[in-house]
């Protein structure tokens, strides 16, 4: 099973960058998901109800640890994010275009973090779903 199809096969997600504002792709990302009938919970340090599902501020607010988290924020946030994900046991991390970061890449696959950074789009896969 390939880097992809091991973020996909998770059971829970969490999209950092989700947004309320339907046409930014923090927002896409996490309706796509949810659409997919995916366990998906929103981070957004506004802790905002994002269609219709209460945000967290970060990752150890969830009530689960997702297997899978989607980063869809600037590369220095990223970085702050991935430290998280490392902390709580994050198991894959995909960071969507224009949210790479070498160094937080770096330091997710020195924990055994299995990371997407190639500068594929989540939603161009799952459309293909």
């Amino acid at each position: 099973m390939d880097g992809y199809e091991q973020f996909l096969a998770a059971e829970t997600f969490a999209v950092a960058g989700a947004s309320q504002q339907p046409h930014k792709y923090g927002n896409k990302v996490f309706r796509t998901l949810l659409l997919a009938e995916r366990e998906t919970y929103p981070l957004n340090p506004n802790k905002c109800v994002i269609e219709g599902h209460e945000g967290y501020a970060n990752l150890a607010d969830l009530p689960v640890v997702p297997q899978s988290l989607s980063i869809i924020t600037p590369p220095q946030v990223t970085r702050q994010v991935v430290a998280e994900a490392i902390a709580v046991g994050v198991k894959h991390i995909w960071m969507q275009p224009g949210a790479e970061d070498e160094k937080a890449a770096e330091a997710a696959r020195n924990n055994g973090i299995n990371v997407i950074d190639d500068g594929s789009c989540i939603l161009v896969l799952l459309a293909r779903q």
